[in-house]
């Protein structure tokens, strides 16, 4: 008898991956293609953060359904079917089953039932093993669910609910039974990390994660993605430097600088202490990743300013610079002093602008140095160059690097290597590998 084929689409952000591997081990009994047209199964992990992302998800449920063969079964899961059940129920009826974030362990069951189902609580991986897709060395690890924070902008907390942190022994734990299958490289996520274990009380829940992480053999790299300025402190900062298994890799998106602008987010901390936490982060090895919302409601041309200048200093290797999403059911939502779209988009462009040449004078420090890169197999931009990651540098967002000269002969993909990088060309690097 021949296997069921399943086609899985995964959209947004890396925790809806670590959702999407859950499934693809639940559905493992299946035969994966990437064909849409010839799959028995598909599966649309969708979006729901802002207006674009629901606009991708949607659209890409009618694409899927315009494909698909006669007799198949199409199910959507994830953020936006989660925020929007009702609607989507009357308003896709194209859609066979409908779930959201409560049930990827339970996946199996609601495909061979054909049935829908929305569980009131969030899922929150434990020892449910996972399919990683996109590498064989490097997998990301999800600490909670949800959000305490009560930003103006955002309303994940809406539909994924408040802070649920996993146990210590658990990440731990996951982390092991991944080192046995050859991963080496872990990047830990949720929506706020630098939070972890606050709902149990524990304050300092990350700087004894890693402690434990600290323990175990054969982690060669360990990255943390998504820290809170109100939640991080200079404790944590140092605890992360001083670490021999996390790199100095600072992702913390402060949104804005203006203390206005902060009050009126609900960030939490003003811009003294939120500037002074990068100014402390600040090494010669660091990494510093941040993102902007541009356009706010109530965001004045000074308060632009004061960010622009903030960003033409060069404090960031990466920036994520986002157009302000207007999202029902968050604070910022009801507030007046709306900003045109003219002029959002007008800011965006400049603020783009003056981080693209902070950012070449910043990668001009890492020509002449020597990194530890995993090799990913031929590059996309030529095949005489292959692609490798830097292994202290987030998997899928940061610079690519390029091998394009090499000592050893016969690099193959989830190769660990030294490589010499010997230029810098806009957001990727040419390297040789010298060992």
């Amino acid at each position: 008898m021949n296997k069921q084929k399943l086609h899985l689409i995964s959209l947004g952000c890396t925790k809806n991956l670590v959702d999407a591997e859950v499934m693809l081990d639940k559905l493992k009994f299946m035969e994966l293609t990437q064909d849409p047209t010839e799959a028995d199964v598909l599966i649309v992990n969708t979006c729901g953060f802002i207006e674009s992302a629901k606009t991708e998800s949607v659209n890409t449920i009618l694409d899927i359904d315009e494909m698909r063969k006669e007799d198949s079964l199409l199910v959507a899961c994830g953020c936006l079917t989660e925020r929007y059940q009702k609607e989507l129920q009357e308003e896709i009826p194209e859609i066979d089953v409908f779930t959201g974030l409560g049930d990827y362990d339970k996946i199996a069951d609601l495909i061979k039932e054909k049935r829908t189902q929305f569980t009131d609580d969030i899922f929150l991986i434990d020892e449910e093993e996972r399919i990683v897709s996109n590498s064989s060395t490097h997998a990301y690890i999800k600490l909670s669910e949800g959000c305490n924070q009560a930003c103006s902008f955002c309303a994940i907390p809406v539909f994924r609910g408040k802070l649920k942190s996993r146990s210590i022994p658990s990440v731990v734990d996951e982390v092991k039974r991944l080192i046995k299958r050859g991963y080496i490289d872990f990047s830990f996520i949720s929506q706020d990390s630098s939070s972890y274990l606050r709902d149990f009380g524990n304050k300092k829940g990350l700087s004894d994660l890693i402690d434990e992480l600290e323990k175990v053999e054969g982690i060669k790299s360990a990255k943390i993605l998504y820290l809170y300025p109100s939640t991080t402190n200079k404790d944590l900062i140092d605890k992360i430097l001083d670490s021999k298994v996390f790199e100095n890799y600072f992702d913390m998106p402060i949104q804005h600088v203006s203390d206005n602008m902060m009050k009126v987010m609900k960030r939490g901390k003003g811009k003294k202490e939120t500037l002074d936490l990068i100014k402390f982060m600040e090494r010669e090895d660091s990494f510093i990743r941040t993102s902007f919302i541009v356009g706010h409601p109530k965001e004045s041309d000074e308060d632009f300013e004061e960010m622009l200048e903030y960003v033409k200093e060069g404090h960031f290797d990466m920036v994520n610079i986002f157009e302000y999403s207007d999202e029902e059911s968050t604070a910022s939502y009801k507030m007046e002093e709306k900003i045109d779209e003219e002029t959002i988009a007008k800011r965006v462009k400049k603020l783009n602008k003056a981080f693209e040449k902070t950012q070449k004078k910043r990668f001009k420090r890492f020509v002449g140095k020597t990194i530890d890169v995993t090799i990913n197999g031929e590059s996309d931009e030529h095949e005489y160059l292959i692609s490798a990651k830097n292994l202290a540098w987030s998997f899928d967002i940061d610079p690519e690097i390029l091998i394009n000269e090499s000592e050893i002969e016969g690099l193959k993909e989830g190769d660990l290597v030294r490589a010499l990088i010997t230029e810098n060309i806009g957001k990727q690097f040419l390297a040789r590998v010298v060992s």
